[in-house]
């Protein structure tokens, strides 16, 4: 009998996704931890601007800046590095 085990990505497989827009700086404190926390674990990153995108904007304008790991919200206004550090690594 085999047993399931969950699958768990490296850090490195890992992608961040910032959501937030020019002239935020809650977003440019988020983009200040989400680039120490991806250096540190080797996690990708990347960022993407409301104003450019209406589907991102319906979702997220009352959340921003706005953090998805791997495609799901993880974090919104605020971003918890040590949070993000165990989310990276789970």
């Amino acid at each position: 009998m085999s047993l399931l085990r969950r699958k768990t990505a490296a850090p490195a497989d890992r992608t961040v996704t910032l959501i937030g827009k020019p002239g935020c700086h809650l977003c440019d404190e988020a983009r200040e931890v989400v680039v120490s926390v991806c250096a540190e674990t080797g996690a990708g990153w990347e960022e993407k601007d409301i104003t450019r995108d209406e589907e991102l904007y319906r979702l997220y304008w009352e959340q921003i800046p706005v953090v998805l790991v791997d495609g799901e919200q993880h974090d919104f206004w605020r971003v918890d590095p040590e949070r993000l550090r165990r989310a990276l690594r789970s």
